[in-house]
């Protein structure tokens, strides 16, 4: 099924549902990505609160106590994502899939995390559709839901509903999202602020997750932010032409070699502003800038207010 980008542009305002014995890797895996895009963009791209059926507080499955925003019957985003965990089978009862029919249709997109999918199937909002769950209950759920188009991957997304298979797979799904909707430089950003480029996608051409040789290159940048190294250095460096880096890395990440470098030298001022009480001219040295100046210059244009200006805000 071909899928309008625009359903996850209008993803905006998130409301995760939680239940007892959530996984709080899952959780943070899911909302960290959102944060840092945040940051990174220097702008609001995503609002969450939390809820619960009831809007009383639930506990996840090693302790942490979760006092929600609202109830479900109160939340008013546009997007809602269904995160159980653990104890799925004490899940399916009518009152949860009552109360999931009843704000479907509130939502444009709504996504089930871990072993959520379960109970989007039991609601009928998954009927025709392909699907993914935790790998552990795929068996289970493919037998359980035969109208349902049972895959064994990382993450599916299919029309305005999405599934995810675990706390590992919420990481990859939400960058992916982001670079759907912001582009794929925002998601590298994402994925490097969480040393997570390395990896390799286990799911098709993932948004933001750059192929071996761009990987490469990235690596290359990242050790020579201080002191930047040219493009054809890198691609020497990397064993390939200057003109071959800049195909990959386009297809890849939709901007040249030089814009890419250049936002990662601005990320690591974004984090030497956040994170130390060093001087702008001393950060502006640190990520290769000639002067302060030219730094102040590059950081507005990219994050909308100067250092000072962030540093305020913390």
């Amino acid at each position: 099924m071909q899928i309008s980008s625009n359903i996850w542009h209008d993803i905006r305002h998130i409301d995760v549902l939680l239940f007892d014995q959530f996984s709080n890797h899952c959780l943070a895996n899911t909302v960290e990505p959102l944060r840092a895009a945040n940051a990174l963009a220097g702008r609001d791209l995503y609002q969450w609160q939390f809820c619960t059926l009831d809007g009383a507080p639930v506990a996840s499955s090693s302790g942490m106590q979760v006092a929600p925003h609202v109830s479900l019957a109160d939340a008013t985003g546009d997007t809602l994502c269904v995160m159980p965990s653990y104890g799925i089978r004490a899940l399916d009862q009518w009152t949860v899939v009552r109360a999931l029919r009843r704000v479907a249709d509130r939502y444009g997109v709504i996504a089930g995390f871990d072993t959520g999918p379960w109970l989007l199937a039991r609601a009928g909002l998954l009927d025709g559709r392909r699907a993914t769950i935790h790998w552990d209950e795929l068996t289970a759920f493919a037998e359980a839901f035969p109208d349902i188009d049972v895959q064994r991957e990382r993450f599916v997304l299919d029309g305005p509903r999405i599934t995810c298979s675990g706390a590992m797979a919420a990481f990859d799904l939400v960058t992916h999202l982001i670079g759907m909707a912001h582009g794929p430089l925002l998601a590298t950003d994402v994925a490097h602020l969480f040393m997570s480029t390395d990896r390799t996608p286990a799911q098709g051409p993932a948004v933001g997750r750059p192929g071996r040789m761009v990987a490469r290159a990235l690596n290359v940048m990242q050790a020579h932010l201080e002191q930047p190294v040219s493009i054809p250095d890198i691609a020497r460096r990397i064993g390939c032409t200057q003109k071959t880096l800049e195909s990959r890395m386009r297809e890849a990440m939709q901007a040249t070699p030089q814009a890419v470098y250049h936002r990662l030298r601005l990320n690591r001022a974004y984090q030497l502003v956040i994170e130390t009480d060093q001087p702008v001219s001393e950060i502006a040295g640190r990520c290769g800038y000639d002067n302060a100046s030219a730094m102040t210059r590059a950081f507005r244009t990219a994050f909308h207010a100067t250092p000072t200006q962030v540093r305020r805000r913390q």
